[in-house]
C-alpha cells in the first residue's frame, strides 16, 4: 500500500477527533460560555449540518481542481474552523466555527477515497479506503479520549488548538506524500457533477448507508445508559468501554476492506446481517458486565465492516463523478447519525426500556438489508439491457459500412 495513504489517515484522525470530542466536552463548554447543556448540544448539530451541506457542495465546486490541491485546501479550512473554535468569544461564534469545521469533513473523505483507490490496483481498492478510514476509527480509540482529558484539565479551548495542530500535520503529510496530479479534464462543471446523482443505483446505495449506519447510531447514541442502567457499570468505566467500541470499529473496518476486495456486495450483506444479529441480542448481552463489553466490541466490528463496501459501491455507481458521490455518502453517514439518534430516542421516550434503542437499530439494519437487496435486483435487471446495448453498438458500424459499399 502506498505511503500516501498515511497522509489521508492523519487527516481522518484529526477529523474524527474533532467530530466526536465535543460530546465529551459539553459540560466544560456550557460552564465557560454560561449556557445550558441542551444549548451546548447544538454545537454537535452545527458540525453535522456543516458536513451535510459541505460534502456535496465542496466536492462539486472543486471538481475541476487537482485533487491534491483540493485535499490540502480542505484541511486548511478544517484548521481554520478549529482555530476559530478555540478563539470563539461566545456561543454564537462557536456555533459558526463548528459549522465551518464540519464543511470540509465529507468532501475530504469523498475526494480522499477517490485518491486512495486511484493509487492502488483494482483488487486493493476497498483496502485502500479502509486504511484511510483507519484514522477515523483510531480517533475513537485514542484521539477522542486524549482530547477529552486535555479539555477537562487544560480547558476546552486547548482541545481545539490541539486538533488544529493535527490538521497542520496532516497538511504537511498531504503536501509531501500525495503525488501531484492534473486538473480533471473530464469534469463537466457543477451541473454535470450533480447529474451523476440522478442515477437510481446511486440513491439506493446512499439509502443503504442511511439505514445501515442509522442502525448503529440508534444504539450507540444511548450506549451510556445501557451500560450503566442495564449492565451495571459505573459511570467512570464508560470511557474505557467506548474505547473498546473504537477497537471493534478499527478491526471491523480493516476486515471489511480486505473482504470487500474479494466480494463487495457479499461483505455488505454479511456486515448488515451481522449488525441485525448483534443489535437484536443487545437486551440479552446487556445483562452482565462481561457480555456488555463484548456487545460493544461486536457493535463496532459489525457496523464498520460495511463502511468501505458502502463507500466503494457509491463511487462505482457514479463513475462519472466519483468525488461528488463519495462525498454525498459522507453526508449520508451524518444523516444516519442524526436520524438514528432520533429513532432511538423515540423508542426510549415510548417507555420500551433502556435497551430499546438497540432493537430499533436492528429494525433499521433490516431496512438497510432490504434496500441493499433492492439495489442488487436493480443491478441484475439493468445488466442484460446494458449488455444488449453494447452488442447493438458493436454491430452498427459494420452494418453502416455494408450499406455504404
Amino acid at each position: 500500500m502506498p505511503l500516501a495513504l498515511l497522509a489521508l489517515a492523519v487527516g481522518a484522525f484529526g477529523i474524527g477527533t474533532t467530530e466526536f470530542v465535543m460530546m465529551g466536552l459539553l459540560p466544560e463548554v456550557a460552564d465557560d460560555l454560561h449556557i445550558s447543556i441542551p444549548s451546548a448540544g447544538h454545537l454537535v448539530s452545527a458540525y453535522a449540518l456543516g458536513v451535510v451541506i459541505g460534502a456535496p457542495l465542496l466536492a462539486a465546486v472543486t471538481a475541476r481542481m487537482s485533487r491534491r490541491t483540493v485535499l490540502i485546501s480542505l484541511m486548511g479550512l478544517f484548521v481554520a474552523g478549529n482555530a476559530l473554535s478555540a478563539l470563539a468569544p461566545d456561543n454564537g461564534w462557536l456555533l459558526a466555527a463548528r459549522f465551518l469545521s464540519g464543511l470540509p469533513h465529507g468532501a475530504f473523505f469523498g475526494v480522499g477515497a477517490v485518491v486512495a483507490t486511484n493509487m492502488v490496483a483494482p483488487e486493493r481498492k476497498a483496502r485502500s479506503v479502509s486504511l484511510m478510514f483507519l484514522g477515523l476509527t483510531v480517533a475513537n480509540v485514542a484521539g477522542v479520549p486524549v482530547a477529552t482529558l486535555m479539555g477537562q484539565n487544560l480547558g476546552w479551548r486547548a482541545t481545539f488548538l490541539g486538533v488544529s495542530a493535527i490538521g497542520l500535520a496532516a497538511i504537511a503529510a498531504l503536501a509531501f506524500l500525495i503525488p501531484h496530479d492534473h486538473e480533471h479534464t473530464t469534469a463537466q462543471g457543477l451541473r454535470g457533477e450533480l447529474a451523476a446523482l440522478r442515477s437510481l443505483p446511486v440513491w439506493l446505495s446512499l439509502g443503504t448507508t442511511v439505514a445501515g449506519f442509522g442502525a448503529l447510531f440508534s444504539a450507540y447514541s444511548y450506549i451510556t445508559p445501557m451500560l450503566t442502567d442495564a449492565a451495571g457499570y459505573a459511570g467512570a468505566s464508560v470511557t474505557l468501554l467506548l474505547a473498546l467500541f473504537g477497537v471493534g470499529a478499527t478491526a471491523g473496518n480493516l476486515l471489511g476492506g480486505r473482504l470487500a476486495d474479494h466480494s463487495l456486495r457479499g461483505t455488505l450483506f454479511g456486515g448488515l446481517a451481522s449488525l441485525v444479529v448483534v443489535l437484536a441480542l443487545f437486551p440479552l448481552l446487556m445483562r452482565t458486565e462481561l457480555t456488555a463489553a463484548v456487545a460493544v466490541i461486536l457493535l463496532g466490528m459489525a457496523a464498520f465492516a460495511t463502511g468501505s463496501p458502502l463507500q466503494l459501491m457509491v463511487m462505482e455507481k457514479a463513475a462519472s463523478a466519483p468525488s461528488l458521490a463519495s462525498s454525498a455518502n459522507q453526508a449520508a453517514f451524518n444523516l444516519a447519525n442524526a436520524g438514528g439518534a432520533w429513532i432511538g430516542g423515540l423508542a426510549l421516550a415510548a417507555g420500551f426500556g433502556v435497551t430499546s434503542p438497540a432493537l430499533a437499530g436492528a429494525a433499521l439494519a433490516v431496512l438497510g438489508l432490504a434496500v441493499a437487496a433492492l439495489a442488487y435486483t436493480v443491478d441484475r435487471r439493468r445488466a442484460p439491457a446494458a449488455g444488449r446495448e453494447r452488442i447493438v453498438a458493436s454491430h452498427v458500424p459494420q452494418e453502416a459500412e455494408a450499406v455504404h459499399h
